[in-house]
């Protein structure tokens, strides 16, 4: 319409358009709408089976360039956002991605055959147990909201509930996680772990990383100044 205002919009192009429009109206993301959004230098196909990703979950992708890791677990990939960034950017690293929902680990792999890395990442469906052997980094963005916490509509209405909350404080799952990969626990060996956190979660789950045998903790702030991921160092 910009380029030529006079000119006519087809009447199937006109329907699909409202289509879209009501959808909008109903809350529905913009990234389920067109089924696709951008991640760092990759675009991924996105649906209801997983999360939109989201800007700041780039942060754990500079934690893996910044840690260079030769094996690297991601524990809830959801559409495959973080494993299938680090496979694209750091070919060196052997990518193993995992998630507990059948349904989102077929869009995390739907994203791997459309950008060519299918044999670059492993996805198993399971808990952390279900990886074997030792990771140099582990990338987690599990579920942190606690439950009954407030949720824009676009979130509330239409992601995936159980890739949001996670107890009453918003850390169940990070704990569950932490006693799997800490001293006794049956998960991985990983020498370094990083988790996107919510607001104001940050120094708790650094003491959970310190509890968890990861002394050497750091907080990364996004573009917003919250902070959003916390890394644990053996």
């Amino acid at each position: 319409l910009a380029a030529d205002p006079d000119g006519g919009v087809p009447a199937a192009a006109a329907r699909a358009f409202g289509a879209m429009v009501r959808r909008r109206i109903a809350h529905e993301p913009v990234a389920y709408i067109l089924g696709r959004r951008g991640f760092r230098r990759i675009e991924l196909r996105t649906d209801r089976r997983a999360l939109v990703p989201r800007p700041e979950t780039e942060l754990l992708v500079e934690v893996a360039h910044e840690l260079a890791p030769r094996r690297l677990l991601d524990i809830g990939t959801g559409g495959g956002a973080i494993a299938l960034a680090v496979a694209d950017e750091l070919p060196a690293a052997t990518v193993v991605a995992l998630d507990t929902s059948a349904a989102a680990l077929g869009l995390a792999r739907e994203n791997a055959t459309a950008l060519g890395l299918a044999g670059r990442v492993e996805l198993l469906h399971g808990p952390v147990t279900a990886a074997t052997g030792r990771f140099d980094l582990a990338l987690a963005n599990l579920p942190y909201v606690g439950a009954g916490n407030p949720l824009p509509p676009d979130v509330a209405r239409h992601e995936p509930a159980e890739a949001l909350f996670a107890g009453p404080d918003g850390l169940a799952v990070i704990r569950e996680v932490l006693a799997a990969l800490g001293a006794g626990g049956d998960g991985p060996e990983c020498d370094a772990v990083a988790f996107e956190v919510g607001f104001g979660q940050a120094a708790a789950v650094a003491d959970l990383l310190g509890t968890a045998g990861y002394p050497e903790v750091s907080i990364r702030a996004d573009l917003a100044g919250i902070d959003r991921v916390v890394v644990g160092r053996r």
